[in-house]
């Protein structure tokens, strides 16, 4: 679309859309439009065909959106009756392929994947996350998926994270998965710290970002971390990075070199691969929780969203 358009959620106010410029050279209130309801979660625009939207509000209330016809159809999978039923983060994950975006895949204790826009569900893992029994026993849904990137180089090389702190990839679509928690743990990640993001290389088939946190713990060490052999071996790309959380990576589509991580307190960019780092704060005001990043694939702006 011409200009582009950007999709969010938003808490109490569901999930939005707006124009990256408005008609008047700038975006106000009134170019802003609603497309989803509940508390806005994440949101997956076919980018084949605008005219598909995905999104969700809490624990994986997922619909999909025909913005041709105005119409939604509510998507979210479900077990049979008799077996366990998922379970679902508060911001359950969302991601479609890059290679065919008819396929959808949605994070519970297990990854789902729909490949027929959601019309129905395979379970494409077996249990991704530790399914402890004494994190099941409070009134929120633990042990669950929190993050899904699928690598844009190799289909069904795909990247899953846990609340529990799981890292988990799969080279065959699901077939075989690899637990990379421990490598990682030994690399500066936490073994049993919530992942905020995993992302895959554009770059390196073998290469992905992972960010972990450790809030829970009273822990707000930055954590961040990059492999280039599918999990096997981790690399601590932390320094200099200020204290706080890392909610999100994203690497340039051009230059491997150049990386991005939304923190507690703004997005700080690296010229050299996670080496060093650097504030980006001319223009962004400082803010609480930079939660999610992503490079337009045409325009190559870089979008941010805020807590």
């Amino acid at each position: 679309e011409e200009p582009y358009h950007i999709y969010g959620g938003t808490q109490d106010n569901g999930s939005i859309k707006f124009p990256s410029q408005g008609p008047a050279g700038f975006i106000t209130e009134e170019t802003w439009t609603s497309v989803g309801g509940g508390d806005g979660m994440f949101n997956q625009v076919d980018p084949e065909d605008s005219r598909w939207l995905y999104n969700a509000s809490q624990n994986g209330a997922v619909q999909r959106v025909d913005q041709k016809n105005g119409t939604s159809k509510f998507i979210r999978p479900s077990r049979p009756k008799g077996q366990p039923a998922y379970r679902f983060n508060w911001t359950a994950p969302l991601h479609l392929s890059p290679h065919n975006s008819r396929i959808v895949y949605l994070g519970a204790q297990v990854l789902l994947r729909s490949l027929n826009r959601g019309d129905s569900w395979q379970e494409a893992s077996p249990e991704l996350t530790t399914n402890d029994p004494e994190k099941l026993k409070g009134n929120i849904e633990f042990c669950t998926l929190t993050t899904i990137s699928e690598s844009p180089l190799r289909p069904g090389l795909i990247w899953c994270g846990t609340d529990d702190g799981k890292i988990q990839v799969t080279k065959d679509g699901g077939a075989t998965w690899f637990d990379a928690t421990s490598p990682a743990a030994a690399a500066g990640g936490p073994a049993d710290y919530y992942v905020t993001r995993v992302a895959a290389s554009s770059h390196a088939e073998g290469r992905a970002y992972v960010a972990k946190a450790g809030w829970h713990r009273d822990d707000y060490r930055p954590v961040v971390l990059r492999t280039d052999d599918f999990g096997a071996n981790w690399t601590d790309l932390s320094a200099g990075l200020p204290e706080g959380t890392v909610y999100v990576v994203a690497e340039d589509r051009r230059n491997p070199g150049l990386l991005f991580v939304g923190t507690e307190s703004g997005v700080y960019a690296s010229l050299d691969g996670g080496k060093s780092w650097a504030a980006m704060g001319k223009g962004l005001p400082p803010v609480a929780m930079v939660q999610d990043m992503l490079i337009h694939p045409r325009e190559n702006d870089l979008i941010a969203a805020t807590h």
